[in-house]
């Protein structure tokens, strides 16, 4: 079941990031980074069709995050790009090439290969110490707060790839405190939920994350855009549900190997599913947004 469920997830998420992409294409550059640009965009009826087709998506990740680990729904809910690619095709009119079919093929391969092999198993009972959140948020602040300070000083298009990244990052660390955030629901009820710190990360972060999503949707194509944050999400996710939830994978080097080829397949695909001409408005709103 969790599989149809992290698949359905994936799927409200392409949908809502080509939505919401579409419109972000035309606000004004002054506004890349700055919470005005949110506001500029929640004045828009189209993009909360992007934002609930998110939504959903989202709780549909998190339930499948209750049924499963972070390990074995992250490389599920990172076939987002997939869905985005076909639904940007569709809305942009464009035929699916061959090096389309190829990166579609590879991620859905690399992404099944990855599941049977690492055998993803969840700690029993995970009870990460506050300090080990803490620990964790300042990492991926830090990290995320380093690429947007470069990215200011690039190109649009380096600064979109950048952001976008730091966004997947932050995403990662939504989904990880997420599943935290419904052990100690399940443990202790709403009011313990209250004073620990993950009900507070999946806030913080999926807001931070959805500026930096819509300043990399508004400083270039959907094809820069996109797949960073698609490729960062997963393998954030990963990392943290296993150095901070206990999740573990198979270890054994034959095991090692393949899941490391199976990451470097998952973002190659992102690659060239990224870099379709499907998934790019066939005009941009300015010139320096392209």
């Amino acid at each position: 079941m969790v599989f149809a469920i992290g698949l359905v997830s994936a799927l409200c998420l392409g949908f809502g990031w080509v939505v919401q992409q579409r419109v972000a294409a035309h606000a004004a550059l002054s506004e890349l980074l700055s919470w005005r640009l949110i506001l500029h965009l929640a004045g828009q009826p189209v993009w909360w069709v992007g934002i609930a087709a998110m939504a959903t998506g989202a709780a549909l990740g998190g339930w499948a995050l209750q049924l499963g680990t972070v390990t074995l729904v992250e490389p599920l809910l990172s076939a987002n790009l997939l869905f985005a690619f076909l639904f940007a095709a569709l809305l942009n009119r464009r035929r699916v090439r061959p090096a389309e079919v190829v990166g579609a093929l590879l991620l859905s391969a690399a992404l099944g290969v990855f599941i049977a092999v690492g055998d993803p198993q969840a700690a029993p009972h995970p009870r990460p110490s506050v300090w080990t959140a803490v620990l964790a948020v300042a990492v991926v602040a830090a990290v995320v707060a380093a690429l947007v300070t470069v990215a200011k000083r690039m190109r649009l298009r380096t600064e979109a790839v950048l952001i976008a990244t730091g966004a997947g990052l932050l995403y990662g660390l939504q989904d990880a405190a997420t599943r935290a955030s419904l052990v100690a629901f399940d443990d202790h009820g709403i009011k313990a939920l209250l004073v620990t710190p993950w009900p507070y990360v999946v806030v913080a972060s999926a807001a931070v994350g959805i500026l930096l999503t819509q300043s990399a949707f508004r400083a270039a194509r959907l094809d820069y855009s996109l797949p960073p944050t698609a490729a960062a999400e997963p393998i954030a996710g990963v990392a943290i549900g296993i150095t901070v939830l206990g999740d573990t994978l198979s270890v054994d080097p034959a095991a090692l190997a393949a899941e490391t080829l199976c990451l470097v397949a998952m973002v190659a695909g992102v690659v060239l599913i990224g870099r379709s001409a499907s998934l790019s408005p066939a005009r941009a709103s300015r010139a320096g947004s392209a």
